[in-house]
């Protein structure tokens, strides 16, 4: 099993190392860890010829210590998630002064003098470099990456895990080294780059000062999101694979805290005993607490806890809310006490002004934390958008439900647990929220126009990253979209390429059809049972209804989108 684990991490991490998140870093890895050790004419200290090495040795072992012990040694500590990755980017501007400024070099040089091996100094060895580099360096996601990360955030960190977080930092490493020696040779081969290593030191400088810039403001992930991700369909093979998925199952979904919960029955109409409540854990940042404060399960013994996962563009969790929230305010002075895990679905989900607006949007009063990392999500080891963990006062888990419906059933328990808890306590009438979930496979399935999660498409092109032009078929299949025109396709959705371009969708629905878009513009629908011909778009992406309908209904909508505008996903009520 470790040799599959080596195969499975050095390949995802090939795939990972030529992605278009590798490019923020090439130019320094071309200029600092290649073109700096290029043999040189004429006076000058010479850099050591290891310096590629040493730097991709020094941001494999970085990213390797940062993606598996990083979190839990700052929790350790208590110090903030995110402080290695600003103190390597502080690493990086001090280097690159360095590089500008020979004197400051020299001080920063200073504290390797007392080390017998001088390779780890800022200039002529470049370990220092690669550790920082591998502080701030985040990779794209995949499913290597995820397991790595859950394995890292629920701390089940055993040799398996050791194994392919290793294989996965060198595959990841290997395109960078590649780069880098090819950045030595063509300075090697350029007789006025081997005369000018002090405009080379300079540009190198430069050049990491600006990426630690960029960092800071989040630049690199503009960029990427303006890329094709063109290794997309690479990443999909490899997580779609049975045997990488049995594989990296050892990267830790199930612990200690979660290794109950299968002793639930998903649904049941009777309580359960599935172990003590996993933690929260990972979370970015809180809304709805007291000046942003966490909040801590073991704090909350003695109330009846509703743990509900959720993402704020998911129509399945729009339709569950409603329960939620009356199930907060009936409740809350009997001793419930909810508590909304918001694991986003798309990178859109995950800013916290877009979390707020929905919070706001749906009512939501009780706290909210925001899980960008998923690391609650997998140690519950959820799967489903909504979720809900019921919780008595004893801090055991007693209920699990997956998606809509089951409301009447969640009630019926929560009242159990409540009066369990506390015998003498009086219960309002039960709530009064109509159940809206419609009746499994009677509507569409939702249909996503991302790569990561595309499905339904009927079209008679190949659906593929990157710019491609579309035409709608001349038989349409039922329960399936097209697009025509131009289309750039990526990781999360669909943009028109050149101006307005149009998508075409055969549905099945039962009350409305809502589409999940974002961005600047007016689209344009026709159709049957169309609820607007014109929806303004605007700002962050958020879930509009384009169908209205009483009862099981098909039909077929065309929607034109305008140019600035990104379209994710089409969902059924």
């Amino acid at each position: 099993m470790d040799l599959t684990l080596v195969l499975i991490g050095l390949l995802g991490g090939l795939i990972t190392g030529i992605s278009p998140c590798i490019l923020p870093v090439l130019p320094v890895i071309f200029l600092s860890g290649g073109a700096q050790s290029a043999r040189r004419d004429g006076d000058g200290p010479q850099v050591s010829r290891w310096r590629p090495y040493l730097v991709i040795l020094g941001l494999v072992l970085s990213f390797s210590l940062v993606t598996l012990v990083g979190s839990a040694l700052l929790s350790l500590l208590g110090l903030p998630q995110d402080v290695l990755r600003w103190a390597g980017i502080v690493v990086l501007v001090l280097i690159g002064i360095g590089l500008i400024v020979p004197a400051f070099q020299h001080l920063l040089e200073k504290p390797f003098s007392l080390i017998p091996q001088k390779a780890v100094g800022v200039e002529r060895g470049g370990f220092a470099l690669g550790f920082a580099l591998g502080a701030v360096y985040v990779p794209c996601a995949g499913p290597v990456l995820a397991a790595i990360t859950v394995a890292g955030s629920t701390g089940r960190i055993g040799v398996g895990t050791i194994v392919l977080t290793v294989s996965f930092a060198i595959g990841a490493a290997i395109p960078l080294l590649v780069f880098a020696l090819a950045g030595r040779s063509v300075t090697e081969r350029i007789k006025a780059f081997r005369t000018r290593q002090r405009g080379i030191r300079i540009a190198g400088g430069v050049v990491m000062i600006a990426l630690a810039v960029g960092l800071v403001f989040d630049l690199p992930a503009a960029l990427q999101r303006l890329l094709p991700d063109y290794t997309s369909e690479l990443q999909t093979g490899l997580a779609e694979s049975d045997q990488v998925g049995e594989a990296l199952q050892l990267g830790g979904l199930v612990n200690d805290q979660n290794k109950e919960l299968d002793n639930c029955t998903a649904g049941a109409t009777e309580l359960e005993s599935c172990g003590t409540a996993p933690d929260i854990q990972g979370i970015t940042a809180w809304l709805n607490t007291p000046g942003g404060e966490p909040v801590d399960l073991a704090e909350l013994r003695g109330d009846v806890v509703l743990v509900d996962f959720w993402a704020y563009s998911c129509i399945n969790c729009q339709r569950s809310l409603p329960h939620v929230t009356a199930w907060d305010a009936a409740y809350r002075d009997a001793g419930l006490r909810v508590v909304g895990i918001h694991s986003p679905e798309y990178a859109f989900e995950k800013e916290q002004r877009n979390v707020e607006q929905g919070v706001q949007r749906f009512g939501i009063d009780y706290p909210v934390a925001l899980d960008n990392s998923l690391s609650t999500w997998t140690n519950y080891r959820n799967r489903y958008w909504p979720a809900s963990y019921l919780i008595d006062a004893d801090g055991t888990v007693r209920h699990i439900h997956f998606g809509e419906g089951g409301y009447d059933t969640t009630e019926k328990l929560i009242r159990e647990l409540l009066q369990d808890a506390n015998p003498d306590v009086v219960l309002p009438s039960p709530t009064d929220v109509a159940d809206d979930t419609p009746d499994a496979g009677s509507t569409t399935p939702e249909s996503y126009l991302g790569l990561g999660k595309q499905v339904n498409f009927g079209g008679d092109e190949d659906y593929a990253s990157g710019t491609h032009d579309y035409r709608f078929p001349a038989e349409f299949a039922r329960d399936t979209f097209a697009l025509d025109g131009s289309w750039t396709l990526d990781f999360q959705g669909a943009t028109p390429a050149d101006g307005e371009a149009r998508i075409r969708l055969s549905y099945t629905a039962g009350q409305e059809v809502r589409i999940v878009a974002g961005g600047d513009g007016t689209l344009e629908v026709s159709g049957d049972h169309v609820a607007d011909d014109r929806i303004r778009v605007s700002g962050a992406p958020d879930s509009y209804r384009v169908v209205r309908v009483d009862g099981s209904t098909t039909g077929e909508i065309t929607v034109t989108v305008p140019a600035g505008v990104t379209v994710y996903s089409f969902t059924f009520g």
